[in-house]
């Protein structure tokens, strides 16, 4: 029985996402009749901090708000779930990000306005550096200023951290970025942007990450619904998802990152973590909410 928790340092973003629920998207030059809305915290580095706390990691979120409101709204929430914020840097001159997302019937259409997340600097990187030397796990994400994402990846390299990258939203990679990395997590779509290619079989996605894996770092490819896959002994391995009524799948890649990097923190092998991400994400979506849907380590214990 471990007596510290896991350490995970989350270097990303933290957004406000403003939720507006309607019949039909507006047509252009259109008002339509809004039926509901919701200010929901959100970011995909916020999330995976959040899960990774409440799934017994201890949390450092380095990131960045604006000085207003939703920066305010934004560190309580953190704080409420045991993530550490005092590496939140607290910006003068930019608003928080948002995320403006307008929900229809089969549609939505989001708009990020990237805020203070831009401000999240390899300076402000740099300034908590001892933050990531100390983690077992670095986990980033693509939602600030890609210098950023490989400063915080070449601190935790020199320092044998272990370092999980989920390529979302999907950037082109610089080879020499990719080489600091040991886990890579993009979904199916990010995985075809990633390799250039486009897989409708399981034989074509297992040679698809053969040939992509073969000097790169450990590739997991979240699948949805599906489960998630990754090699083992060169072979495709998949772990399912259980069947669950699902009511919001906003945040289960942000779940399944976080609730990876505790178990791999933990020293899980490879098949085990996912497991573990796999039945943590697939219980975040049967909640509304991508921060209010992650579950506690009792959750995934106990199902």
């Amino acid at each position: 029985m471990h007596t510290k928790l896991p350490r995970i340092a989350i270097v990303g973003s933290l957004n406000m996402d403003l939720v507006v629920s309607m019949q039909r998207m507006p047509k252009q030059g259109e008002t339509v009749k809004g039926e509901q809305f919701h200010t929901v915290p959100g970011g995909k580095g916020a999330n995976q901090a959040l899960a990774c706390a409440r799934l017994g990691g201890d949390a450092a979120l380095i990131g960045a708000v604006g000085n207003d409101a939703f920066g305010s709204m934004m560190k309580e929430q953190m704080k409420a779930n045991n993530v550490r914020t005092d590496t939140v840097a607290t910006i003068q001159d930019a608003p928080t990000g948002i995320a403006t997302i307008m929900h229809a019937d089969h549609d939505n259409s989001i708009v990020i306005v990237e805020g203070a997340n831009g401000s999240c600097t390899p300076a402000w990187i740099e300034h908590h550096a001892e933050i990531i030397r100390q983690a077992q796990v670095l986990l980033v994400q693509l939602e600030i200023p890609l210098a950023s994402v490989r400063e915080a990846l070449q601190i935790a390299r020199d320092s044998d951290v272990i370092t999980v990258l989920n390529p979302a939203p999907y950037a082109e990679l610089p080879e020499e970025l990719l080489q600091l990395v040991d886990y890579i997590t993009p979904n199916e779509t990010e995985f075809e942007c990633l390799s250039g290619e486009l897989y409708v079989s399981e034989e074509e996605l297992e040679a698809g990450m053969r040939q992509w894996g073969m000097e790169g770092p450990t590739l997991i490819v979240t699948r949805g619904g599906n489960g998630v896959s990754f090699l083992k002994d060169g072979s495709l391995q998949t772990i399912r998802a259980p069947q669950v009524e699902v009511v919001d799948t906003t945040g289960a890649g942000d779940c399944f990152n976080g609730a990876f990097s505790v178990a791999i923190a933990e020293g899980f092998d490879l098949a085990e973590a996912v497991a573990f991400g796999v039945k943590a994400a697939t219980l975040s979506v049967t909640k509304f909410g991508a921060q209010a849907g992650m579950p506690t380590l009792d959750d995934v214990n106990t199902n």
